[in-house]
């Protein structure tokens, strides 16, 4: 089983890039279910959508059975998608593969291109998303997250307490390194993020959403340190 999880809350500015990254999964995994995932928190959390993203495509059984309550097994995968952003088919292929087995969270790229406003208008001009105009992002950890339940419940999948915009993936990245002992899997290949209007990166949520990364960075010492503090998370 295949399912395709998109955080979204309709916005104006973010309606075209919404239906795009739809058209793509719905013609590049035709097998997959793809749903939509809105937490309804206030405002937006990412992380939860993803948590509860996961959780709704299978919840998973008894450590060790293989199976999940539902019926699915071990080899089910969710591919978590950002509804602004374009992946590769190759590459995501690929991780999809590897996910089944791996025991690790996989990225479907090695480079992140924002294409920004004139980028995403040459896009959606026809030119092929690769020879668009873009900006790269360097240490991005985010877009396209290819995964199993039993996966994601491993290593706590991501921390709800980051709201709005803002360090809920670099936290996951580090958990994710801390706890397994490795970053996240990645396969050589492109995302593409569509443009949009941006988030406010500033306020008091954006400032406790840094304190709490900064958090993440201090556990970040051993996998015990890191296991500790995400055990401790308080329930949200």
């Amino acid at each position: 089983m295949l399912t395709v999880v998109i955080p979204w809350r309709p916005q104006p500015s973010r309606l075209a890039a919404f239906d795009e990254v739809h058209a793509w999964y719905t013609e590049n995994l035709p097998e997959a279910e793809i749903v939509t995932v809105d937490s309804g928190d206030e405002p937006f959390n990412l992380a939860r959508c993803r948590n509860v993203g996961v959780a709704q495509a299978a919840d998973v059984g008894p450590a060790g059975t293989g199976t999940t309550d539902g019926g699915r097994t071990s080899s089910d995968v969710v591919v978590i998608a950002d509804a602004d952003t374009l992946p590769q088919r190759e590459p995501l292929r690929a991780a999809i593969e590897a996910a089944r087995t791996s025991g690790r969270v996989h990225l479907p790229y090695t480079e992140y291109h924002w294409l920004g406003r004139d980028g995403t208008a040459q896009f959606r001009d026809g030119r092929p998303l690769e020879q668009c105009d873009f900006e790269l992002v360097r240490g991005a950890c985010s877009g396209v997250y290819v995964t199993t339940p039993e996966t994601w419940s491993a290593h706590g999948g991501q921390d709800e307490r980051f709201r709005g915009w803002g360090f809920e993936d670099a936290a996951w990245f580090v958990a994710h390194q801390a706890l397994f002992g490795e970053p996240p899997r990645r396969h050589d290949g492109m995302v593409f993020a569509l443009h949009h209007e941006a988030q406010l990166r500033e306020g008091p949520q954006y400032d406790a959403n840094a304190a709490l990364m900064q958090q993440y960075r201090d556990a970040s010492t051993s996998e015990d340190a890191m296991r500790e503090f995400v055990s401790s998370r308080p329930a949200t």
